[in-house]
């Protein structure tokens, strides 16, 4: 029996400061309160390095950001949504343990990774990107196709 087993398990939630994936967090945070399982709020953007590959025209004459600052910012960004959306839920269930951490990649990729081992993965419809797809977003359809746990894809909420 593996520590997530004895916790009643995991679910992967990730997060990118965007609306779609406060209300993902959100339904995770409900998932593993019903469930007895814990949250792990993962906060994925592509290193600097990467920045390169996809830029045009020369790019030896812009500085990269430090690895370690950039870390660093997206992690207190990460934390501060999870607190927020925390505070916003305390009177509503018994809160699970919720686990903030960021990781550098492409977050599909990454997310997949993650949730090997997890009960489920939820994610929203769409994030920060700046191409939104009209049916599903990347990450949302990368995990889809690729996950090998259940995967939630939390929707927009319905215009009234």
């Amino acid at each position: 029996m593996t520590d997530d087993d004895a916790r009643g398990g995991v679910i992967i939630c990730g997060i990118d400061g965007s609306s779609g994936a406060r209300r993902a967090l959100q339904e995770a945070i409900r998932a593993a309160a019903r469930r007895g399982a814990r949250v792990r709020a993962v906060a994925v953007y592509e290193p600097p390095e990467m920045w390169a590959a996809w830029g045009y025209g020369a790019t030896s004459g812009v500085a990269l950001p430090d690895p370690d600052a950039l870390h660093g910012d997206e992690l207190n960004a990460a934390r501060a949504m999870v607190d927020e959306v925390r505070a916003d839920m305390q009177d509503e269930l018994t809160l699970p343990e919720i686990e903030v951490e960021t990781r550098a990649g492409r977050p599909a990729e990454v997310l997949v990774e993650l949730a090997g081992d997890a009960d489920e993965l939820v994610v929203g419809h769409r994030g920060r990107g700046a191409f939104g797809s009209v049916v599903l977003g990347s990450v949302g359809l990368g995990c889809v196709l690729h996950a090998a746990c259940p995967v939630t894809v939390v929707p927009e909420p319905v215009a009234a």
